[in-house]
């Protein structure tokens, strides 16, 4: 049978370091994204990848909503591989080409 709780998912650390909550991903999802479906992303509950790329989908809309036009101009938009240890094509290597976008976005600039 496949491991179904795969431990805290990158999904988790990268909510935290934008300083963003579930509440903020469900409100700005158009797809009826719901606080128990983020919860399980965020703790490792293994999802389909349709699912991966729903919470993915959001992720990404809920940042942009925090970022200025400069900002949406350099934005590297992250695709499921980056936020779920579990999927195709995850590199635990991967370097955050958005680290000085959110580290503005993070001390308000």
């Amino acid at each position: 049978m496949e491991e179904r709780d795969l431990g805290t998912q990158p999904l988790d650390a990268m909510m935290d370091a934008w300083g963003m909550s579930n509440n903020e991903m469900v409100d700005v999802s158009t797809e009826q994204l719901t606080h128990k479906q983020i919860q399980r992303a965020r703790k490792g509950r293994r999802l389909t990848l349709k699912m991966m790329q729903k919470v993915n989908r959001a992720f990404n809309v809920t940042i942009w909503y925090k970022l200025n036009d400069e900002q949406k101009e350099a934005y590297f938009e992250y695709m499921h591989k980056h936020l779920f240890n579990y999927a195709k094509g995850y590199d635990p290597d991967f370097v955050d080409p958005n680290e000085a976008i959110r580290q503005q976005v993070v001390a308000g600039e």
